[in-house]
């Protein structure tokens, strides 16, 4: 009777323990990526009242079992369904992240690295990617600086708002491409101030700026000159050009021969081009020179304005190119009979020159005929084949198919830096195919694939975590940049880890230890959700069902102690 008892309190006990398993779980059914927890029962050692015997061959007896009086209930062990997957909960929240597999998170209070399942982050005052309950630094691999790339190393805290990451350097623009339909008929490339495209590009601080290429016809067929007029910044200023050298690093002469004719009665004596019905119409460029150096605006206008009135007075204008006409001075024709171009109209009017007879010069005094050899122009010729309207080459140089706008002359600091690069254009994708009159041609920066298009500042716009851990930022500039890998631990068994609470797990050694590097979370077939947690995998139903059999259980055991007890209570009332 006695053993009766105790066996009954072992199972009070036991039911006892059971229940508080059961309530805990109950009481964590709303736990973030809580792992319920089951318990399982053992019996107690037995009391043997007599041993197992074996068969007599000599009597012929056979043998006996052995006598054994249980003596109750223990706990035999209580293990966690820490492999179980829990339900996705939806929080639309970019840094709340569920792991899908059986990997954790690792986190750091600064001395120890603890491991959870609870994916609530969010980013602290320093930056860092830390636990929303405890403020525990969230642990990962950084990014090698000189490969851009994740280098799985010793695992450190994921500082993802430094300041070096909110925003993103600049870059020069280095390539652009000019594609598109180039028509023979369109009258903006067959107007005196031809057809413009612009290329937009940014310098090496990240400042916009717009070349502007002027695209005109030449007196040679299927050959269309290309020259940079304009260099803009954002507010629309233009950029002094003349600190470049050449605004292309390979000019071309348009070559074809051309006459230019003087209005009737208009005639050069020196430097002065004389009218002598109305000598007051005279004009005298014998101090361009000083008046264009001039520092008083009016008087380099009005110089301006003398080389304007000379343009049309021999049918063309400023804009037509007239001051890029060529001349060739030294009268020498080479092996073939050509002449050679040495200057240019502009060359000797502002130097204060008139064109006249002699030094080689063609000209007619009788007729006023200037005879000229093409258009010198500060940049390179687009070549097409006249028959099939296809891309032939640059500047005569057939097969050529990029030129180099020259600007890392232009606005040079102090030092001699400049903050512009040279820009490598691409016009291989250009053609003279028909198109109604209407060209499609246009700049653009970046080649082919989109290499070497420059960039302002970027500010930082937004952080994604991709389902291997890996975290990006982008900006408002178009670019991302990999700020960070998550890393994850993996035991060989994760029901040997210790709770710690706060959803906090310490590894044992029934569990494996943290090598303190971790592994990549898609190694297992796992993966990362962002915007989602991962809810408790707590089983109501299974728990209430479970609590009825405890309770019964319980109640049964209490049962054994109250019979006992009236056993005992007979066995005293022999004696009356």
């Amino acid at each position: 009777m006695m053993r009766s008892l105790y066996s009954g309190v072992a199972g009070l006990k036991t039911h006892q323990t059971r229940m508080d398993v059961i309530g805990n779980n109950i009481a964590n059914v709303n736990t973030t990526a809580f792992k319920s927890s089951t318990i399982n029962f053992a019996d107690l050692m037995s009391q043997t009242t007599q041993n197992a015997s074996g068969p007599n061959a000599t009597t012929g007896t056979g043998g006996t079992n052995a006598r054994q009086i249980g003596l109750g209930v223990k706990t035999g062990a209580i293990t966690m369904n820490i492999d179980g997957q829990g339900s996705a909960q939806s929080t639309g929240n970019p840094f709340d992240i569920m792991i899908t597999g059986k990997n954790f998170f690792v986190v750091s209070n600064g001395m120890t690295n603890f491991f959870t399942r609870d994916g609530s982050f969010y980013v602290d005052g320093a930056g860092n990617l830390a636990m929303t309950s405890t403020g525990y630094n969230v642990m990962g691999w950084q990014v090698d600086p000189e490969t851009m790339e994740i280098k799985q190393d010793t695992v450190s805290a994921l500082r993802i708002m430094s300041e070096a990451n909110m925003t993103y350097p600049p870059e020069a623009t280095s390539k652009a491409t000019v594609a598109g339909i180039l028509d023979q008929n369109d009258t903006d490339v067959t107007s005196d101030s031809g057809k413009n495209i612009n290329l937009n590009f940014y310098d090496a601080l990240g400042y916009p700026y717009t070349a502007r290429l002027t695209i005109k016809d030449t007196d040679k067929p299927g050959s269309y000159s290309v020259e940079l007029t304009k260099l803009l910044d954002a507010e629309g200023n233009a950029v002094d050009l003349s600190k470049a050298t050449e605004p292309f690093i390979a000019d071309a002469n348009v070559p074809d021969t051309r006459s230019l004719t003087l209005a009737d009665g208009w005639e050069w004596s020196g430097n002065v081009l004389t009218y002598p019905a109305d000598t007051t119409k005279n004009i005298d460029i014998s101090t361009m020179a000083t008046d264009l150096a001039s520092t008083d605006p009016a008087v380099v206008e009005a110089a301006n304005k003398k080389l304007e009135d000379i343009a049309k007075l021999y049918g063309s204008s400023i804009d037509d190119g007239f001051l890029d006409i060529t001349l060739d001075t030294d009268g020498v024709a080479d092996a073939n009979g050509k002449m050679t171009p040495d200057t240019t109209l502009g060359a000797l009017l502002k130097a204060g020159q008139g064109i006249v007879a002699g030094a080689g010069v063609a000209y007619d005094t009788t007729s006023g005929v200037l005879t000229t050899y093409g258009r010198a122009i500060d940049g390179f010729t687009l070549d097409y084949d006249t028959a099939s309207g296809a891309f032939v080459g640059l500047s005569g140089s057939e097969g050529a198919k990029t030129v180099t706008l020259n600007l890392s002359q232009l606005e040079k600091n102090d030092n001699g830096i400049s903050h512009f690069d040279n820009v490598e254009i691409d016009l291989s994708n250009t053609s003279m195919f028909n198109n109604n009159g209407t060209s499609t041609i246009a700049a653009t920066s970046g080649d082919a694939k989109g290499l070497g298009a420059g960039r302002k500042i970027g500010d930082m716009i937004g952080v994604s975590i991709q389902q291997n851990g890996m975290i990006y930022a982008s900006y408002d500039n178009g670019q991302t940049k990999l700020l960070g890998q998550i890393a994850t631990a993996a035991f060989a068994n994760n029901s040997g880890l210790s709770k710690e609470g706060d959803n906090l797990y310490s590894s044992t050694m029934n569990s494996g230890e943290f090598d303190g590097i971790g592994v990549d979370v898609t190694a297992s077939g796992g993966y990362m959700t962002t915007g989602v947690l991962e809810m408790s995998n707590v089983d109501l139903s299974n728990e209430f069902t479970t609590m009825i059999t405890t309770q019964r259980g319980f109640q049964a055991n209490s049962r054994i102690i109250t019979v006992s007890d009236t056993l005992l209570e007979e066995l005293t009332n022999l004696k009356r």
